[in-house]
């Protein structure tokens, strides 16, 4: 039997987290499992689509579009439920937006007419649910002034960071984990506003996978914190558990998507 193939199109400083998510796995099923990361993540969704990889991590707009637009044959096999309390044990998460600690800006209202940048176009985090909190606000794009597509959350924050850009939403888990890699960032920046919550980013498996193995899959996850492990693996990625998701948990970033269809950045 072939392994089964894991593969992450989030952020890179949590590919570490999927890997070892991957390699727990095949220990705790004794099947054989790699993870994919010598490619770039656009490939990595070709190969997602294309049932090359077996499982992926993905953004919450790239799986309704997948399911509801390309009728691809992909379920959720579970969703990560982050550890921090503003997440109240749920399978959510946010978007911070971001200032220099010394900028002037102090609320979301005061952007207008800044420079912005945010991470790729298919992001939700980035991309999508800024478009929604404009149109919530009765505003579109040209609220903001010069935008820049920066290719990674990582890039947006180092943009702010060398006063290239004013200002960016980055996704909070993303935040959280460089904050925690690098506590002095915290003295450089300044959280002015929050987007969300959002349905988190799920993993997702594909259909060809047998029936049997996806649920042995799918337990493995959402008990994962029941052993010490697991428990290692979770507490090193910032999580608290993974939760058993239903498409109807994404419904929210359908409407969203919904709200936000007018507004380009």
């Amino acid at each position: 039997m072939n392994p089964l193939t894991f593969t992450s199109c989030q952020a890179p400083i949590a590919e570490f987290t999927m890997q070892a998510v991957t390699d727990y796995l095949g220990d705790k099923l004794n099947i054989a499992t790699r993870y994919i990361n010598e490619i770039d993540w656009p490939e990595r969704f070709v190969q997602l689509d294309a049932y090359q990889i077996d499982v992926g991590w993905i953004c919450s707009t790239p799986y309704v579009r997948r399911v509801d637009e390309l009728k691809l044959k992909l379920e959720l096999l579970a969703a990560p439920v982050m550890a921090a309390p503003r997440y109240q044990n749920r399978p959510v998460y946010f978007s911070d937006v971001v200032v220099r600690s010394d900028s002037r800006f102090r609320t979301f209202d005061d952007l207008r007419g800044a420079t912005w940048a945010y991470n790729e176009p298919s992001s939700h985090s980035g991309y999508h649910c800024v478009r929604w909190f404009l149109a919530e606000r009765n505003l579109d794009g040209r609220f903001l002034g010069q935008v820049t597509q920066s290719g990674a959350h990582a890039n947006s924050l180092n943009l702010i960071l060398s006063d290239e850009v004013d200002a960016s939403a980055i996704d909070a888990t993303v935040l959280e984990m460089r904050l925690a890699h690098e506590p002095a960032l915290r003295e450089r920046i300044r959280v002015i506003d929050v987007i969300g919550p959002s349905p988190i980013p799920p993993y997702v498996i594909g259909q060809h996978v047998p029936e049997a193995l996806r649920q042995a899959l799918r337990h493995a996850l959402t008990h994962m914190h029941e052993d010490a492990q697991g428990q290692a693996i979770l507490q090193q990625g910032q999580l608290s558990r993974f939760a058993t998701v239903t498409d109807a948990d994404y419904d929210r970033t359908r409407q969203m998507l919904q709200r936000a269809s007018d507004i380009v950045l």
